[in-house]
């Protein structure tokens, strides 16, 4: 299936994986950044943005396929970093554990699902009280993107998400990982992101002063450069320990 993606810079490539309903838009500041010394690309998943729909919300194994056969649109053979964000974590996480071999590195900003607010009640009042803590201008983008998405197919997909037992699935992620969480982040609990940095057995965790949930959006700056450390001391061998 063919995939909108937004793109920005040349160099090595790194893909950035978006959250539920919204799309590439929101990630096109901090692509803007990265994009000084890499090939950054954003695609809109199946079922959002500019992409294409399917008759049926696709399930987070699935839409991790659909990254994966992307990836191989663009010509990318060899390992990629991926920076991704709340459910595109867990889409990140499904394609690290069914497709090892093409993921060199993962950056996960603000995680989903925190095992604790596991319910649509309790993901409402984080996404209430998140709203307030973001910049005025990613309301606009968030608003459209989920009209776009259509709230059937954004119902069917938070379902998937929710049933997604991400703790479950961390332990086994081979790469190295880092884990991002803005320190007012309502989404995900700095309990859960340190929990999720141990999880992963090459993790650790980075957080964005006075960043919310979309941190990468809000401080683009910061994230790139956590991005860009990172990922030096990944393709420089150099041990996280």
């Amino acid at each position: 299936m063919s995939l909108y993606a937004y793109r920005a810079g040349a160099g090595a490539p790194l893909v950035c994986v978006h959250g539920i309903g919204v799309t590439s838009r929101y990630f096109e500041p901090l692509a803007d950044v990265l994009a000084s010394e890499r090939r950054v690309l954003v695609p809109d998943l199946p079922g959002w943005g500019r992409s294409a729909k399917p008759p049926r919300a696709l399930s987070l194994p699935e839409l991790a396929d659909a990254l994966a056969a992307f990836l191989d649109a663009e010509g990318i053979s060899s390992p990629v970093p991926l920076v991704t964000h709340s459910l595109g974590c867990q889409i990140a996480v499904e394609l690290a554990l069914r497709r090892p071999e093409r993921v060199s590195a993962l950056v996960l900003v603000g995680p989903t699902v925190d095992p604790r607010w596991r319910t649509a009640l309790l993901q409402t009042r984080s996404f209430v009280l998140d709203s307030v803590r973001e910049p005025v201008s990613l309301w606009w983008i968030i608003l459209t993107d989920y009209v776009r998405m259509g709230p059937l197919r954004f119902a069917r997909t938070a379902r998937f998400a929710l049933r997604q037992p991400i703790e479950e699935l961390l332990p086994r992620v081979e790469a190295r990982a880092l884990v991002v969480r803005g320190e007012h982040d309502a989404f995900s609990s700095q309990e859960w992101c340190e929990r999720a940095a141990r999880l992963v057995p090459r993790g650790s965790l980075a957080v964005v002063d006075r960043g919310a949930h979309a941190g990468h959006y809000s401080h683009p700056v910061r994230v790139a450069a956590l991005v860009r450390s990172f990922l030096q001391e990944v393709e420089e061998g150099v041990d996280e320990g």
